[in-house]
């Protein structure tokens, strides 16, 4: 009888705590889950923001827009630096601009696509997607004579149908892990110089922009600290795997070990 009545008491116990216990564990459940899904999701495609490379080799970028009046003082940086960049240019940019686009072409750099109109992509319908992309592959395929394959979309902007799109249509699509906010109204050179020195690591891809208050004039300084550092520079196309690869959650991209 006491022990019939120390196991009714034992399963009514059970029954008051087995709810609670149930809100427990989807609310763990969900906040664990909700993290693994930002962090580690197969779901979320991602771009290449970086490297995975032990040689501290970095990438310098300049994302084209705008006006071209520093282009001719930055090739100039980089040919005596002996330097070689990647370019990723607006197609209407390159529309007003073909002799500068052949310019950066014609000394070795990468010319890249920036989408054609500089519209924020992510979210865009599919064929106006393919349609930015290709229109701004014509235009710079036709004024360097070269196959195009590197794709950053303007301000950063994207979504899986924007890199899948990309992908399919031959392309890498590239993003950055150091922004110098070069563009930024009142950004110091000061500013600029600390982002830099304080981001960089090896396998890092720097975003700069052209027409801008600093970057031109701060380009050999840049690249100086850089050199002192120990760092080396390669263009994107050069730095990036291009098979056997996967990209990490952090848009790192590392070799698959055979």
């Amino acid at each position: 009888m006491i022990i019939r009545t120390i196991s009714i008491r034992k399963i009514k116990w059970l029954l008051l705590i087995l709810p609670v216990c149930v809100i427990l564990i989807a609310v763990l459940t969900g906040l664990l889950g909700n993290k693994a899904i930002g962090a580690y999701s197969q779901d979320k495609v991602i771009p290449i923001y970086s490297v995975d490379n032990n040689d501290k080799k970095v990438a310098i970028t300049f994302d084209c827009a705008w006006g071209a009046d520093d282009i001719p003082e930055i090739l100039s940086v980089l040919k005596k630096e002996d330097v070689k960049a990647t370019f990723f240019i607006v197609g209407n940019w390159a529309d007003k601009y073909l002799k500068i686009v052949k310019m950066i072409s014609d000394e070795g750099h990468d010319v890249a696509n920036h989408g054609y109109s500089h519209l924020r992509m992510g979210g865009m319908d599919i064929g106006k997607t393919i349609s930015e992309i290709t229109l701004c592959d014509e235009k710079l395929n036709k004024i360097t004579g070269q196959k195009i394959d590197l794709f950053r979309p303007p301000y950063g902007d994207y979504d899986n149908s924007l890199v899948n799109a990309a992908k399919d249509l031959g392309y890498y699509t590239i993003q950055w892990d150091v922004d110098s906010l070069d563009w930024k109204p009142g950004i110091s050179r000061e500013e600029i110089m600390s982002r830099i020195n304080s981001r960089v690591k090896s396998g890092s891809i720097i975003l700069f922009h052209n027409d801008t208050a600093h970057t031109a004039k701060l380009l050999p300084e840049i690249i100086s600290n850089l050199k002192r550092g120990g760092y080396g520079f390669l263009p994107v196309s050069k730095m990036i795997l291009k098979q056997n690869y996967y990209i990490d959650y952090t848009g790192r991209q590392k070799s698959i070990v055979k």
